[in-house]
């Protein structure tokens, strides 16, 4: 793409910002609905109620506005991790609020996150960034019970990847059932919750007097 037809479009980005996320928008229920293969760009202009050409104002191709999808989900997903505002030290109150946040987001995105598992198998580009989606919460993860552990905060049921591994696993688990059932929110997230804390090889409950 030439400089100044990129430029034009970023200056357009951030002057019609709300063009560009009705697209990303409609863009994404027709991903969700057809699948990759069977989408196309007047799908998703029809869906947008806007004009082929505004479409390429903003994207070169679907293949670009599924890649910005896709990072959309990865971001929020690895978000739902941030200890912003919590005391790292006191596994419950992170476990809580991570895991359920964690799980929200994945049910939130489980649709999206099956078509990109769809197109992972064929586009080298967007099964790297699959991984990532995957990877990069369970390193953090990981790197935050390893913590735990030297320190004496928790007693984990195994390697820290591993247990990171086996919490992300719950919520895949976990996220169609709520995705399935939404009046079983409170139930989901406190059963997982629970487990988590299990594998962190800490009671369900914080011991009265532990800070």
């Amino acid at each position: 793409m030439a400089s100044g037809t990129w430029a034009v479009r970023e200056k357009l980005d951030r002057a019609d910002s709300a063009t560009r996320h009705t697209l990303l928008a409609a863009a994404r229920r027709v991903f969700e609905t057809k699948g990759f293969a069977l989408a196309t760009i007047a799908d998703i202009t029809r869906e947008a109620g806007v004009g082929r050409a505004t479409f390429y104002v903003y994207f070169a191709d679907k293949e670009e506005v599924f890649a910005v999808l896709a990072h959309q989900v990865r971001d929020r997903l690895v978000e739902a991790q941030e200890l912003t505002g919590l005391d790292p030290d006191d596994p419950w109150a992170v476990a809580a609020a991570t895991t359920t946040a964690y799980l929200d987001a994945y049910a939130d995105n489980l649709s999206f996150l099956t078509v990109l598992d769809h197109q992972a198998i064929a586009d080298p580009a967007m099964a790297e960034l699959r991984e990532e989606i995957h990877a990069l919460p369970m390193k953090r993860g990981g790197r935050y019970i390893r913590r735990l552990a030297e320190r004496g905060l928790a007693d984990p049921a195994a390697d820290p990847d591993t247990v990171s591994l086996g919490g992300g696993g719950l919520v895949a688990a976990l996220a169609p059932v709520l995705a399935r059932h939404p009046e079983r929110r409170d139930q989901i997230r406190a059963d997982l919750t629970r487990m988590y804390l299990r594998l962190l090889g800490l009671p369900p409950e914080k011991p009265a007097g532990r800070r």
